[in-house]
């Protein structure tokens, strides 16, 4: 997979586009099957990898772990 570039909006499949700090929502292990998402403050990348199919892993600041599947803020 490449990096995302020009208007297509980041997903958190590219390890580039996630930084500690950022609000994200992610899958946890336990609600991959009904894709139930949680939101929170990435405090740890996971993931070494510059990519990821199904979403770079991260740990949240409430340490909750999961792969992220939409970036909230694109601020931080």
């Amino acid at each position: 997979m490449e990096p995302q570039t020009g208007n297509t909006k980041p997903d958190g499949r590219c390890r580039a586009d996630i930084t500690p700090g950022r609000e994200v929502a992610i899958v946890l292990k336990k609600d991959q099957r009904t894709n139930k998402l949680t939101n929170g403050i990435v405090k740890h990348i996971l993931t070494k990898s510059p990519t990821h199919p199904h979403g770079i892993k991260v740990r949240l600041e409430s340490g909750e772990v999961g792969r992220v599947k939409v970036i909230l803020s694109l601020l931080r």
